[in-house]
């Protein structure tokens, strides 16, 4: 169901909304409106323009609590922003020089870091780097070769008497190495290297020895840094823990304000028109808020004897701002509006599908997928998830898995065994043509109770057009009620009513349906009856539409027919199954039979989701649901009273 909503205006001093927020509307589940937007371009309204002075202070209060390694208490004593302030600065500054050497510790770590990842492949190259770099007459080059190219290279150093490669490390993908050669042939080296795609790498001229002893020099420093950084670390959480509830206290109180704070951007600003004395160029704070009605009720009880904040309250059908939506459904129907979400919220006029989605849905899960096995398994299994993960889906699953329990019951049907249990109605493979049947029936029953939804909802919406001649409106609801009427009489052996009869019952509503666009405006009282253009144009595209509507009729009746057909199919997997394992035998082969019942539900068990997914968006939903909600987003977090 959509909760009912009232529109707050709350009205006070501008430097009391702090106060306001904390002591009132804290407790309270609200959805902030754009004051600023809502009230237009009137005089005398500005929106609130503050600077959030306490930002910094928190962000020192955030890293404080990440040396401490856990979350700050909640249940902490209260205390002003400027006293919280004060607290956080104070142990910053106590601090400051421990984070400073932390910093410089984390700038060595880097460093060090990138130093021994372009050492480490050339840890096998034992030559001292900057005695290298002093050498007159021979030319070095340190980098890497992909191996493709490395067979060439090696060729050439082959038939070349002046050119020296020197392995060091190499992988799948690259052999990292040094090539040496005569200064005077540098140039000419350095080109033919170039061409096998030899990439250099420039070693840092900063150590000393070989690159194997710079890397294991770099490591102990590494070592070195590391264990001062946590004993940094240490002093700090030391030195914190015995202020520990004072900075839990300044913590909680600047995130209370900084979190206030960005109410202030949906504030609007005026200055009172009637000022008491000595309240000259009073500034006041608008705020515009949905509650539900009982806390908007509560709310104004809670603030009626304080002089200082202002409460009027709007109903959501007097306002022209949009109210949100929010769903509220008894526990065993709210993992359900995981689907009325994906499809789209429901306007805050429009009926909440989520109960209607619930039945059917499980229902005719049940019906394509009955065994009692395979249902109980659902069931637990679904259970087991949600109380663990807290997972919608798998709740909705353990609430299918009861329907496919029932209609286990029904069809006879235990793990695929049709022999162990009587059918208390029939057996599908038996029955094939009255399941197919009887599925089809059950779709246009629903296709009826969805017309039927549609017009509920143009009535709360008013809209006398859509109520009295859409095709899911009051006259297609007569045309295809009297047609599966009609459909079901011939199928119980019944005669059919006259064909004139059916003519006006039939033909009648299928006009209404054909001129439904000026036969809406003539209810809404509009001007122009027809659209601009062409009436011959207008009738040509109105008999496309109809006959797109009548097609439509058949398609979504006949559409469910895969419920029969799913049911057919589950029992059909289940007999190759038994046939496999050599059921018919009188000794089973066991491990087939569990392998396959794993395998049927789970793959039949999600395309059986998906397809009744599918009917629940197709062939009901868009006849009755538009799904244009705007969601209710609450500013704070309710808490418990």
């Amino acid at each position: 169901m959509v909760e009912k909503m009232k529109l707050l205006h709350i009205t006070g001093p501008r430097e009391d909304i702090d106060r306001v927020m904390e002591v009132y509307l804290s407790k309270y589940d609200v959805h902030f409106e754009n004051a600023i937007a809502s009230l237009g371009s009137m005089e005398n309204v500005r929106p609130f323009v503050e600077t959030n002075v306490y930002k910094e202070a928190y962000a020192r209060a955030e890293k404080l609590w990440e040396y401490l390694g856990e979350e700050p208490a909640q249940e902490v004593p209260r205390m002003k922003p400027k006293e919280a302030e004060e607290i956080v600065d104070a142990a910053w500054t106590l601090a400051d020089e421990t984070l400073l050497r932390q910093a410089e510790l984390d700038r060595e770590r880097g460093e060090l870091l990138t130093l021994m990842e372009q050492l480490e492949p050339f840890r096998e190259l034992e030559l001292e780097h900057h005695k290298m770099l002093s050498y007159r007459f021979i030319a070095f080059r340190i980098g890497r070769i992909a191996r493709e190219y490395y067979r060439k290279l090696e060729r050439y150093i082959h038939d070349t008497d002046y050119v020296l490669f020197y392995e060091c490390h190499s992988d799948e993908n690259y052999v990292w190495g040094a090539y040496f050669t005569p200064t005077v042939y540098k140039r000419q080296v350095d080109a033919v290297c170039m061409s096998y795609h030899f990439e250099r790498i420039y070693l840092p001229d900063t150590f000393e020895g070989t690159p194997d002893a710079a890397y294991r020099d770099a490591e102990e420093r590494l070592h070195r840094n590391e264990r001062e950084h946590e004993d940094l670390r240490q002093q700090l959480r030391k030195s914190e823990e015995r202020n520990k509830s004072e900075l839990a206290g300044a913590y909680r109180a600047l995130e209370r304000y900084c979190s206030n704070f960005e109410v202030r951007k949906l504030a609007a600003c005026t200055r009172s028109a009637h000022m008491a004395e000595g309240e000259e160029n009073a500034e006041y704070y608008i705020l515009y808020g949905w509650m539900n009605e009982k806390d908007a009720e509560r709310f104004r009880a809670e603030t009626a004897e304080d002089k200082r904040v202002q409460v009027l309250t709007e109903e959501a059908d007097e306002t022209q701002i949009v109210p949100p939506t929010r769903l509220k459904n008894p526990k065993l129907f709210a993992p359900f509006e995981m689907f009325v979400q994906m499809y789209g919220l429901p306007a805050y006029n429009e009926m909440d599908p989520t109960i209607f989605i619930a039945l059917t849905y499980t229902f005719m899960f049940g019906a394509m997928f009955g065994d009692v096995g395979q249902g109980i398994c659902l069931v637990a299994g679904g259970f087991l998830l949600y109380r663990v993960k807290h997972m919608n889906l798998a709740a909705i699953v353990s609430l299918a898995g009861v329907w496919s329990t029932l209609f286990g019951f029904l069809y006879g049907s235990v793990f695929g065994f049709e022999e162990i249990l009587h059918a208390v109605w029939m057996k599908p493979m038996d029955n094939i043509m009255t399941t197919l049947m009887l599925a089809i029936g059950f779709g246009m029953v629903l296709i009826l109770i969805a017309m039927l939804i549609n017009i509920a909802n143009a009535i709360r919406a008013k809209e006398p057009g859509r109520l009295l001649f859409s095709e899911s409106g009051l006259a297609g609801l007569i045309c295809y009620g009297c047609a599966a009427g009609c459909i079901a009489l011939y199928a119980t052996g019944h005669p059919v009513p006259a064909t004139a009869v059916l003519a006006v019952a039939v033909g009648v509503p299928l006009l209404a349906i054909l001129l439904k666009e000026p036969l809406s405006h003539l209810v809404e009282r509009r001007k122009r009856l027809f659209p601009e253009g062409s009436k011959a144009m207008f009738f040509v595209e109105a008999l496309v539409e109809l006959f797109d509507v009548v097609l439509s009729y058949a398609t979504n009746s006949i559409s469910f027919v895969r419920v029969g057909a799913f049911a057919l199919s589950h029992a059909g997997m289940m007999g190759v199954v038994l046939t496999l394992a050599g059921y018919e035998s009188g000794s089973p082969n066991w491990l087939v039979v569990v392998l396959g019942n794993i395998l049927v539900a789970g793959l039949e068990g999600l395309v059986v989701g998906i397809q009744v997914l599918r009917l629940e968006y197709y062939e009901m939903f868009s006849r009755f649901y538009k799904g244009t909600g705007k969601p209710f987003v609450a500013f704070f977090k309710k808490k418990e009273r």
